[in-house]
């Protein structure tokens, strides 16, 4: 309900109750300017994007507060990278008030993040991050559109996967230390991330049927999707290799140190990167993860197709494997070409006995 009345001071006094009966109300000098008001909030209401006033005064900061608040039934790593982000966030928002973001305002932010030198996957992803604060708080009604969108939004700034070679692959499962040989072993043919490594269980492999069945993350937290929980079946020479080393140790983590205590995914990096320095041609950045980069390129190169890969690297979709690694599957100008040319020599083959019959 929306009225306007004249005051005895000769202003005009706009209000209105909003859905929640809260009444809210301004003095104008002119009845029109009044009227102009109330009809912009009516429009509003119609439109779906009205907003309550003191709401949109709550700032970046005190919302991002409350947001994570509610994030924090996720694990616990979630959200220690969760914070991570709000903090940049909020240095750079937090005393705005939300309604004020405005999409240059995320634009310019972006783009001094990248000139002060931060890599453009970690830019990305701050940007995604306060998307998706700003579109909860649209959600919530606090604010009627977010700031945030493709058009704000900085490249991702995904770089080619550094594939090691066959050569590289042995000499640094030769160069690690023993208990640290499974890690290479995993990631380089069996296409584990460096968190599903440390927290197999030796219950979670068939080493009979050469069975890989990832359940659980370091140390010991489920698997987020169904996807990562795809059974990893393992040539029966590799299950023999880690069913000796499980024999060596006797713990209930297939990677663990010497005392049996299970082994987390920075000490695999530390050994990663103080034994790359002793196999030639590998490049600084050379992590875990690169060794699942040269299981991709083994399976392609045998000549599997994209399903194929996608399935043995348990990527939630087929362009998740296009993207990191449509580049290793052979040139395909060649076969394109020879395809047409083979069209081509057809008709003129049918041409020239259709000529030779009429003559």
């Amino acid at each position: 309900m929306a009225s306007i009345q004249k005051r005895p001071d000769g202003r005009w006094r706009a209000r209105y109750r909003d859905g929640a009966g809260v009444e809210h109300a301004r003095h104008f000098n002119r009845k029109v300017d009044g009227q102009r008001w109330l009809d912009s909030v009516t429009a509003s209401v119609l439109a779906g994007s009205y907003v309550d006033p003191k709401t949109a005064r709550m700032t970046v900061r005190v919302w991002c507060e409350r947001w994570i608040d509610g994030y924090g039934t996720r694990r616990d790593s979630t959200v220690r990278q969760a914070r991570v982000h709000l903090a940049k966030i909020d240095a750079a928002f937090g005393p705005m008030p939300l309604s004020e973001v405005r999409p240059s305002h995320v634009r310019s932010w972006t783009a001094r993040l990248q000139a002060e030198g931060h890599a453009a996957s970690y830019v990305y992803a701050l940007h995604a991050r306060f998307g998706q604060v700003m579109a909860d708080a649209v959600h919530d009604g606090i604010i009627p559109r977010s700031p945030c969108s493709r058009r704000t939004s900085p490249g991702e700034g995904r770089q080619r996967a550094y594939v090691a070679t066959t050569e590289q692959v042995w000499a640094l499962h030769d160069a690690v230390d023993e208990e640290f040989r499974p890690a290479v072993l995993l990631g380089a043919f069996g296409g584990l991330r460096v968190a599903e490594v440390c927290g197999l269980r030796v219950a979670d492999v068939d080493f009979m049927r050469g069975v890989i069945h990832p359940a659980v993350q370091y140390p010991a937290e489920p698997l987020k999707t169904e996807t990562s929980r795809t059974a990893i079946p393992i040539p029966s020479t590799l299950a023999a290799d880690l069913a000796a080393h499980v024999a060596r140790r006797r713990a209930t983590t297939l990677l663990s140190n010497i005392t049996g205590s299970q082994v987390g995914p920075w000490a695999v990096e530390r050994a990663i990167r103080t034994a790359r320095t002793r196999v030639p041609g590998l490049p600084e950045g050379f992590r875990h993860h690169d060794c699942r980069h040269y299981f991709a390129s083994l399976l392609i190169a045998s000549g599997a197709d994209v399903k194929v890969v996608q399935a043995r690297l348990r990527h939630a979709s087929a362009k998740t494997t296009l993207d990191t690694y449509g580049h290793l599957w052979p040139d395909s100008d060649e076969s394109t070409r020879t395809a047409v040319d083979a069209v081509l020599v057809a008709r003129a083959d049918y041409l020239r006995t259709n000529e030779g019959a009429a003559g």
